[in-house]
């Protein structure tokens, strides 16, 4: 391992910054495999309890990264950076994926994919809020029209009727716009998937504790779909989804990156057709092309001017070096 692999080197933060097509394709990959979850999780949900099952998940993919993470002999992350990867446990380990499989015992994977449609926008202020970062006003325009479109959908569908599954959902957008903005902060001093496997280390022991207390309480009925499901879950989005996204984001910045899961709940509504036989709403082309159509307005408005000294540099925590 080179100094430059350590996960404790210090590095330059990628705030903002915009290098290629690279870190797109890296989070374009992530948002691919987060459309999948809500599915997966539904599968799941046919053979493990919530509460269990979002336990075992936690569980399996902490072996996963935690065989990596042995493997390469990567040196603990240094101390100012537990507190971040506390967050990101927070929100992304236990919070999302907790808070959204309890919505999903009553609402359906495609609403639930329309509603946390939101995350975009909740991860793009959280984002500059947390690093001062301005993205220009066409940006934010294009990420409210977005937004805008995803709960005129959501209404359209509910019937102007906010579920228990809602608050569910609403609350998990939350948790998790903040964890993905801490795991993009990190991304740019670690590699993206020692965020990622440190951050299920930590909640391992709270994971095998909530397994083994939900176990007994739970019914357990195993069916290849939840089998199926709950490893996707546990490998595909949480593992490997979330290795690919970090990436993306610690190239491309993280209010930049949020705005490719408005293709998110685009994607799950067609995994939702064809894994689980749900009935694919009416207005979904036309969100899908008013989503699609603010995409390319946020990416296009996030591109650098090309004029040298259109990057500023500021000072940050531990003496970093943020980008924007």
């Amino acid at each position: 391992m080179t100094a430059q692999d350590s996960a404790i080197a210090p590095t330059t933060i990628a705030v903002g910054r915009h290098t290629g097509r690279g870190g797109v394709l890296l989070a374009g990959l992530g948002v691919l495999a987060f459309s999948l979850t809500f599915p997966s999780t539904a599968w799941g949900l046919e053979s493990f309890g919530p509460w269990s099952l979002v336990a075992l998940r936690s569980v399996l993919a902490a072996l996963i990264v935690g065989s990596f993470l042995l493997a390469g002999r990567v040196p603990l992350p240094d101390r100012r950076h537990w507190g971040g990867l506390a967050v990101v446990a927070g929100g992304v380990v236990v919070g999302f994926p907790l808070l959204t499989t309890l919505a999903l015992q009553t609402s359906t994977t495609s609403h639930a994919a329309v509603v946390v449609g939101l995350l975009p926008l909740t991860t793009a202020l959280f984002a500059s809020l947390r690093t001062g970062s301005r993205p220009p006003r066409a940006f934010w325009i294009a990420a409210l029209t977005g937004a805008a479109v995803v709960i005129a959908f959501t209404v359209q569908q509910s019937g102007g009727v906010l579920s228990r599954g809602d608050l569910y959902l609403f609350g998990a957008l939350l948790v998790c716009a903040a964890g993905y903005t801490e795991g993009g902060r990190l991304a740019g001093v670690m590699p993206g998937w020692q965020v990622v496997g440190w951050a299920l280390l930590l909640c391992l022991p709270l994971a095998i504790v909530g397994a083994a207390v939900a176990l007994p309480f739970e019914p357990v009925r195993i069916t290849a779909h939840g089998v199926i499901g709950l490893v996707w879950v546990a490998a595909g989005s949480t593992f490997l989804g979330l290795y690919v996204w970090y990436r993306g984001m610690a190239e491309i910045g993280v209010a930049r990156a949020s705005q490719l899961q408005l293709a998110q709940p685009l994607l799950t509504l067609v995994w939702s057709f064809f894994a689980l036989g749900e009935e694919v709403p009416a207005a979904a082309p036309v969100a899908a092309v008013a989503v699609l159509v603010c995409i390319a307005v946020t990416q296009r408005a996030g591109r650098p001017a090309g004029r040298p000294g259109a990057r500023g540099t500021a000072r940050t925590r531990g003496g970093a070096r943020v980008r924007s």
